[in-house]
């Protein structure tokens, strides 16, 4: 029987801080943050799970050669237990979505449980691998927009998705390192990605603003809030953005890996500057908070 650590190790268990952010974002975006948001933020992190350990089970041969070290190809746990692990959760997950959120979340969890499969079984290897994986990640910010405003939240689904579609071009290149121009070309994403998640959404003032020394006291927290966004994209851009600088200048398997990391790690940082965006910048401090404990995790348990 696996203990939990390797169990952990399977679905990389500290990876998962990066997924919560999402569904938040999604969430403030459509304008549905409530009661709701983190019961649909545990339903992301179950089928984040669950794509993991599908991953592996089906990766299982090739990380034999590989990668022997990861929790399958070492024995120390059963191909049959990861796929059941993986079934187990996908359907909590996408039960415990549909019962937060009704018929609207459902419709967005299967979709995503179908396309993280989709990715595992069949995309995984193909061209089409960046694509899916980041369809992937825009589905989990619109589960959380699901009981709110949809459309309000495709903007913040499409920088999460350019981002995924990122980190998921180098971590093809994780065992065989990349040619120079891969990461020129995401930390070109990256720019785009960031400067998209900094622009500030403009606030019209209160219908009943007092004039005088109200509105002045008032300058100051808007202030704060119209620079949140911006520096907490800056944050994430300058970490993940340093990393794939280093690969363009060593191109090795050891530094993709890295970059990959830092990618994975460093997305509450981006999050977070989208719950700013959407006017929750106390909460998305909050997420952002969760990067630099996912790199902590992450020297215990690799997140990639």
């Amino acid at each position: 029987m696996p203990r939990m650590t390797d169990l952990a190790e399977l679905v990389r268990a500290p990876a998962a801080l990066s997924v919560p952010g999402d569904v938040v974002a999604g969430a403030a975006a459509a304008g549905a943050l409530g009661r709701r948001t983190p019961a649909l933020a545990a339903a992301s992190v179950l089928l984040y799970w669950a794509g993991m350990a599908a991953n592996d089970w089906a990766d299982r041969r090739l990380d034999a050669v590989e990668r022997p070290e990861r929790p399958i190809p070492s024995g120390r746990v059963a191909p049959a237990t990861a796929l059941g692990l993986a079934a187990g959760l996908t359907g909590a997950g996408v039960g415990l979505a549909a019962a937060a959120g009704g018929r609207r979340a459902a419709a967005v969890a299967v979709p995503l449980a179908a396309t993280i499969w989709g990715y595992d079984l069949a995309a995984k290897n193909s061209a089409a691998a960046p694509a899916v994986m980041a369809a992937c990640r825009g589905l989990d910010v619109l589960l959380g927009a699901s009981g709110g405003r949809v459309l309000r939240a495709l903007p913040a689904a499409v920088t999460v998705a350019a981002h995924t579609w990122t980190v998921t071009a180098l971590s093809r290149r994780e065992v065989t390192g990349a040619d120079a121009a891969l990461p020129l070309r995401t930390l070109a994403g990256t720019a785009l990605v960031a400067t998209s998640a900094a622009t500030a959404r403009v606030a019209r003032p209160p219908a009943q603003a007092a004039p005088g020394r109200a509105a002045f006291g008032d300058r100051p927290a808007q202030q704060v809030a119209a620079a949140l966004p911006a520096l907490l994209a800056g944050w994430y851009a300058a970490r993940y953005g340093a990393a794939q600088a280093r690969v363009a200048v060593e191109p090795s398997a050891a530094r993709v890996r890295a970059a990959v990391g830092a990618g994975i790690t460093g997305l509450p940082a981006l999050q977070g500057a989208l719950i700013a965006r959407a006017g929750a910048g106390p909460l998305g401090l909050t997420v952002a908070a969760a990067a630099p404990l996912a790199r902590r995790l992450a020297r215990k348990v690799s997140p990639t």
